[in-house]
C-alpha cells in the first residue's frame, strides 16, 4: 500500500471514530426531554410553585433580559454570516462546537438555521407564560485598524438590519441592541443610524471583534455615543465561546476606562468573571484576576453612575464560585447590576451543574429537583428561575428585585 493511501485510510478511520464520538456527545447542547408548550401540564406542583415564587415582587411589564444572542448561518444573505471554516468537516473541534450550539438553539438544519433558531427562542419565551422583554444582540465583524474588514478573523456576524427586522416583527418580545465596530470607516454613521431607529445599547465583544477599548481611535465613537445617549454592553474577561486568539488582552476590564472617562455608560458583561489580565495601574503590571479588576472599577467613586454589569453566565459552572458569591453579597452593587440569560448558553447542558450549586449552598436539593424539571422543558425560563431562587450560602440573600427589571439609566430615561 502506498504512503498516500495509508494516510488517506488513517484519516478516514479517525474521521469515522470522530463521527461516533460526535453522535455520542450530541446531547451536550439541547437534547431536551419535553416541549415548552407542554410545561404547564407536565411540571410538578413543586416546580410550578418555584416559578410563581420567582416572579413574586416583580412588575412583569418591566422584566428585562439584556443579553440574548441571535445567531444564524446565512439563511438570508446579509442578515447573518458564519465563517466557512466553522462549517468544515475537517476541523473536529469546530465541528463539535458548531453541533453543540445548533443543538442548544434547536437547530437541525444549516439551511434553515436562522428561522429555526428564532422559532425555538419564541417558543421558549411564550412558554414562560409571563411578560418581559429580551434585548437581542447584533454582532459586528472584526475590523483592522485601517478600517478594512477582517473576514478571516471573524467567526460570525449578525447584522443590525436583521436585529431591527426581528424587533419590528416581534415588538412584544424583542428590543434591538446594535453592534458597530469603532474602526469601521462608517462607524459614526452606523451608530447614528441605529440610534435614530431606537437602539439604546451597543454590543461589543472586544476579544473576538479585535477592538481595543483603550485605543484612541475609539474616542470619537465614545463621544458620539455620549451625545446620542447610548450605552455600551461590552464583554470583559477571557472569552471562550467565540474564537479570540491573540486578542484576549482586549477583555481586560481596565481598558474600558477610556469609555467611562468620556462619560459613556458601560455594562460589563458577565462582570469580567473569567481569566486574568494585566493590572495596568502599578508600574510592574502584575497579572490579576479580571474579576478583581472589575470590582476595583466598580468601587471607584467617579464611575458610580456610569459603570454597570450584567449577571449573564454567572450561573455557568466556571463562574459559580468567587464571582457569583461576591456579587450576591455585595448588595451595595445590586442597583448597578442587570440580568441577562446569554441565551443559548443556558441550553448547553454541560455548562449547567445544579448539583455543584447544592454543594456550594446556593440552592437546596428540593429546589434543584424542581429546577431540573423546568430545565427539560424550558432552559430560558430555567435560567431566570435559578437566578431568582439562588441565595448566598451564608446570608441567604439573593439578588435584588431591581436586577431583573428595566434599568432606566441605561435606557436613556
Amino acid at each position: 500500500m502506498s504512503i498516500g493511501k495509508a494516510l488517506f485510510l488513517g484519516s478516514l478511520i479517525l474521521f469515522l471514530l470522530f463521527v461516533g464520538v460526535f453522535v455520542g456527545i450530541g446531547k451536550l447542547g439541547g437534547g431536551f426531554e419535553y416541549e415548552p408548550e407542554d410545561m404547564n401540564r407536565g411540571l410538578s406542583a413543586r416546580a410550578k410553585g418555584l416559578i410563581a415564587q420567582a416572579y413574586k415582587g416583580l412588575d412583569e411589564n418591566e422584566i428585562m433580559d439584556y443579553h440574548t444572542h441571535i445567531v444564524g448561518m446565512g439563511e438570508v444573505p446579509g442578515q447573518t454570516w458564519v465563517n466557512p471554516n466553522l462549517l468544515t468537516t475537517w476541523n473536529p473541534m469546530k465541528l463539535v462546537r458548531r453541533h453543540v450550539y445548533m443543538e442548544a438553539g434547536g437547530v437541525t438544519s444549516i439551511r434553515h438555521a436562522d428561522s429555526q433558531f428564532i422559532n425555538r427562542l419564541l417558543r421558549l419565551i411564550r412558554g414562560t407564560g409571563h411578560k418581559g422583554k429580551y434585548a437581542i444582540l447584533g454582532f459586528d465583524r472584526n475590523y483592522n485598524k485601517d478600517g478594512s474588514r477582517n473576514d478571516p478573523g471573524t467567526e460570525f456576524s449578525v447584522s443590525n438590519a436583521y436585529i431591527f427586522q426581528l424587533s419590528e416583527k416581534y415588538p412584544d418580545y424583542f428590543r434591538p441592541v446594535i453592534s458597530v465596530h469603532p474602526y469601521r470607516k462608517d462607524a459614526l454613521a452606523a451608530l447614528r443610524r441605529g440610534a435614530s431607529k431606537g437602539a439604546r445599547l451597543v454590543k461589543w465583544l472586544p476579544n473576538a471583534m479585535g477592538i481595543d477599548p483603550s485605543d484612541p481611535l475609539c474616542i470619537p465613537f465614545y463621544d458620539a455615543m455620549r451625545e446620542l445617549g447610548m450605552s455600551l454592553l461590552s464583554h470583559a474577561g477571557e472569552e471562550k465561546a467565540v474564537t479570540s486568539e491573540g486578542s484576549q488582552k482586549f477583555g481586560n476590564p481596565l481598558r474600558i476606562r477610556s469609555a467611562l472617562n468620556r462619560g459613556v455608560k458601560v455594562v460589563v458583561a458577565h462582570g469580567a468573571s473569567r481569566g486574568t489580565g494585566e493590572d495596568l495601574d502599578p508600574p510592574d503590571k502584575p497579572m490579576v484576576e479580571n474579576f478583581d479588576l472589575f470590582i476595583r472599577l466598580m468601587e471607584e467613586p467617579q464611575y458610580q453612575k456610569l459603570l454597570f454589569a450584567d449577571i449573564s453566565a454567572l450561573t455557568l459552572y466556571h463562574r459559580i464560585r468567587k464571582p457569583l458569591r461576591t456579587l450576591l453579597e455585595r448588595e451595595d452593587l445590586h442597583s448597578r447590576l442587570i440580568n441577562g440569560s446569554d441565551y443559548p448558553l443556558p441550553a448547553i447542558n454541560f455548562l449547567i451543574q445544579t448539583g455543584t450549586m447544592v454543594e456550594l449552598g446556593y440552592i437546596d436539593a428540593e429546589e434543584r429537583a424542581a429546577l431540573n424539571e423546568i430545565y427539560h422543558y424550558n432552559p430560558l425560563l430555567f435560567d431566570f428561575v435559578l437566578k431568582r431562587t439562588l441565595s448566598h450560602p451564608i446570608t441567604n440573600k439573593g439578588f435584588s428585585h431591581s436586577v431583573f427589571m428595566r434599568n432606566r439609566l441605561l435606557d436613556g430615561d
